[in-house]
């Protein structure tokens, strides 16, 4: 029955009539065109109003045709109107019955109603369908050119809260994104907080921060243009840019919300200063913590979490500290990290009484201290050489059931050690050793050197042998100090033991070796010296020049002259130059030698230097047959070759010696020659001083006695001379010799009764006294010729008692050159 009836009501076409309002009589007259155009707009949108203005509800029993017969035979054409059809409408089957008549309905125009017409009545589209509608048009056609055109095809007019919805459906960020874009060109776009976010979620979730950036950078523009302010999307932006560790995006996006005044909430703070701290840049995220109190933005427990142990660790212990109290008074309860952190960095900082405060504080709360906190602690208080502290924190370590680690371990020995509490830091080592801790180098290294420092031998010795047996190479520190401790007790057979079983570990002993000869030459064990020397060359190791130049000048400074030639010898072959400071050495040692036999020793020695002032020294004792030149100009030849800019000190020092061996052999013009030298090369510039005709001076304080003796007679000739030949007569004389030659000078000069009076260090004459000195006969020998003798002196006092038998008076005149002087 049923299909009978469907096959009687379902035709094959449709007609429906109009009836005419006779006051919409003059439409008839429009154009025929424009009409057909509507009818066909009509017909397009019937398919979706079939359902939403009721015609599929005419009859549980009908069918009506998606595309309706009107226009193939319409028996009427109507131009649509703005307002509101008013004629009757029947509808007709294919034989012309009626099968509905009712009220028309004007045509809704898509994008702009936003209800649907049921006969005379609106109904309101129903959000529902909209955001349905919405969603299959998007899923569908997803993005680009024909997607817009078939949003623009909508039968109804879309608001914001349609496309929020559907965006929250639609989960493809892309489709969003799209009809997001085709949204803000309509004309009843409003930015919206929602959108946003929900946009921002769909790219964050597809890790597409290039278009979050582009994204943001449109919302900032939307915002300033529209003065709105987008709150959770600012933040939720640089939320997720921090979380993806984009850096410079985040902080760039940051700096752009705080510029439009948008606020910040605390979540966003948080990820800015967990990104910048996890990028070492503690004081990037100080500057954001900054902002954020600036900002007034009250900090929540996790800032507080997050920043104190930044503050504390980055060494901002005050900052740190004022947090934490700032903390506890609004009644947040720190953590344990927190207090892990401020325990360590005060400790750490030697801030030890805040730490241990913080420590009884955590305590106090029924916090219960961790092994990394007990290490910490007993760090600091070593570190800090309060080591009973850190006893008693290292007995509440093993009392809580911690182990002391292997670190601790060496820590406590090498504090204890360095220390001097040798006794403990024993103990705590055999403690380590029975805790099943290996001992590292480092920490036998620093009880041995510490023990070797202390001068028990014996103690490292046994840890020495220790740390063989346990297959541990010592350290070249260690070896060093056990060298030196044996050096120092003299055991030279243990210290030759132990050099050698260095170098079988194959370590360069050279260095090792020559420190052990040092202390050898510097406690002036000579006779240990040279048995190390003789060992250190027995076993092929090799020491430096100027070890053994020191072990020579000990050897000469303690009359080994024997022990002595042979370093030398070394010296000299290992290519190391003798200088003129040594060899002026060697000439004084022979100065002040009174044996014959070490006499002999030392020439040998001066010509185991083959250094050119040995080859003078031997020239200026020869004949002027064998020089071929007189004695002064092979003197002034010698001097010539001193490089004044470097040895002047040194020619010096030669100068003062060489007089006193010349004096010392009786070669008085040797000695003037050598003096005249000296003062022309300006060795003694400010020896001599004439100043016109008021006094004329000698300073011979910084001479030896031959160069002052020798001096003294050659000035005093200048001085003759001058006033001689010239008339000059100053009105004193000053020799200026000092403490410690006044006395020679004085007896030289009183033994030709000379007018010199001595004071505290001066001997001063007045000129006329000297001047009639000075014509006196054994003057002008003393001051041509040379120191008188014994015999002239008698001579002289015999001449003065009878002066009858005294020969001839020399005249006034100035005296002719001897034929000594000019031979010389």
């Amino acid at each position: 029955m049923l299909r009978r009836l469907n096959r009687k009501f379902c035709p094959r076409y449709l007609y429906f009539t109009i009836k005419l309002n006779p006051n919409s009589s003059t439409s008839s007259s429009r154009n025929l065109n424009s009409s057909r155009n509507a009818l066909n707009k009509c017909s397009n949108t019937f398919s979706f109003l079939n359902s939403s203005m009721g015609i599929n509800q005419i009859s549980p029993f009908f069918s009506v045709s998606k595309t309706p017969n009107i226009f193939r035979k319409p028996s009427f054409v109507r131009s649509y109107c703005s307002g509101e059809w008013t004629e009757d409408i029947e509808y007709l089957d294919e034989s012309g019955s009626v099968i509905y008549s009712g009220k028309g309905i004007r045509s809704v125009e898509p994008g702009l109603d936003d209800h649907v017409m049921v006969g005379g009545l609106k109904k309101p589209f129903l959000n529902a369908s909209a955001v349905a509608k919405i969603i299959e048009v998007v899923k569908r056609w997803k993005w680009g050119p024909e997607l817009e055109t078939q949003l623009d095809k909508l039968q109804f007019m879309p608001n914001m809260t349609h496309i929020t919805q559907a965006m929250k459906v639609v989960k493809d960020s892309d489709a969003s994104l799209s009809l997001f874009r085709w949204a803000k060109r309509q004309s009843w776009y409003v930015p919206s907080d929602e959108c946003y976010d929900i946009l921002f979620d769909g790219l964050n979730q597809s890790r597409d921060f290039d278009a979050i950036q582009s994204l943001f950078e449109e919302m900032v523009q939307e915002s300033s243009d529209n003065g709105v302010s987008l709150f959770s999307a600012y933040n939720r932006v640089i939320q997720y840019l921090a979380k993806a560790d984009k850096l410079e995006v985040s902080f760039c996006c940051f700096k752009k919300a705080q510029d439009y005044g948008c606020k910040i909430d605390t979540q966003t703070y948080n990820d800015l200063m967990m990104l910048f701290l996890s990028k070492s840049l503690p004081y990037k995220a100080f500057e954001i913590y900054e902002s954020m109190q600036a900002a007034g933005c009250l900090l929540d427990g996790s800032t507080y979490e997050l920043m104190i142990p930044s503050l504390a660790k980055s060494g901002r212990l005050d900052a740190a500290c004022k947090l934490f109290q700032e903390m506890k008074e609004r009644k947040f309860h720190p953590s344990f990290g927190i207090f892990a952190s401020l325990v360590d960095s005060m400790g750490k900082a030697g801030r030890l009484d805040t730490s241990m405060k913080i420590y009884m504080e955590m305590q106090g709360s029924g916090l219960r201290p961790s092994a990394t906190m007990f290490v910490s602690l007993i760090e600091s208080y070593a570190k800090a050489g309060k080591l009973d502290t850190a006893l008693r924190l290292w007995d509440e370590m093993k009392k809580a059931g911690f182990r002391p680690n292997f670190g601790l371990y060496t820590m406590i020995i090498e504090s204890h050690a360095k220390s001097g509490k040798l006794d403990t830091a024993t103990s705590i080592f055999k403690d380590m050793e029975k805790a099943g801790f290996l001992p590292t180098p480092s920490t036998y290294s620093c009880l041995l050197e510490m023990h070797a420092a202390s001068g028990q031998v014996d103690s490292a010795m046994k840890l020495y042998n220790s740390m063989i047996n346990a297959g541990l190479r010592p350290g070249l520190s260690t070896y060093t100090a056990l060298l030196t401790l044996l050096a120092n007790k003299k055991l030279v057979d243990v210290a030759a033991k132990i050099l050698l079983e260095m170098k079988s570990m194959g370590f360069s002993v050279d260095v090792s070796a020559s420190d052990v000869l040092m202390v050898y030459v510097k406690d002036g064990s000579i006779e240990l010296a040279l048995r190390w020397l003789r060992f250190m060359g027995s076993s092929g190791i090799r020491t430096n020049n100027f070890i053994v130049r020191q072990l020579f000048e000990s050897c000469m400074k303690n009359g080994l002259y024997e022990s002595a030639k042979p370093l030398l010898e070394t010296y000299v072959n290992s290519a190391a130059k003798v200088d003129l400071v040594l060899y002026t050495s060697i000439l004084a040692y022979l100065v002040r030698c009174q044996e014959e036999h070490n006499e002999r020793h030392l020439m040998a020695i001066l010509g185991a230097t083959k250094h050119k002032a040995h080859a003078f020294m031997c020239g200026l004792f020869t004949g002027p047959e064998q020089r071929k030149q007189p004695v002064l100009s092979f003197v002034r030849e010698f001097f010539q070759g001193i490089d004044y800019e470097l040895e002047e000190g040194a020619a010096r020092y030669f100068v003062n010696v060489l007089l006193n061996y010349l004096v010392l052999m009786g070669q008085i013009n040797r000695a003037r020659c050598v003096w005249k030298v000296a003062y022309e090369n300006k060795l003694f510039p400010k020896a001599i001083v004439f100043d016109q005709h008021i006094a004329w001076s000698l300073d011979v304080r910084n001479l030896s006695v031959g160069a002052a003796l020798i001096a003294v007679v050659h000035t005093l000739h200048r001085f003759r001379k001058r006033m001689l030949y010239y008339g000059v007569i100053p009105r004193r004389i000053k020799l200026v010799t000092g403490p410690t030659l006044k006395i020679v000078i004085a007896q030289m000069l009183s033994s030709v009764e000379s007018p010199f009076e001595v004071s505290k260090v001066v001997l001063r004459a007045p000129g006329d006294s000297v001047m009639e000195w000075f014509k006196k006969p054994i003057v002008q020998q003393f001051l041509l010729n040379e120191i008188p003798s014994r015999a002239d002196i008698l001579m002289h006092k015999l001449n003065i008692l009878f002066p009858s038998s005294a020969p001839e008076i020399r005249s006034l005149s100035p005296p002719k050159p001897l034929i000594a002087g000019k031979a010389i």
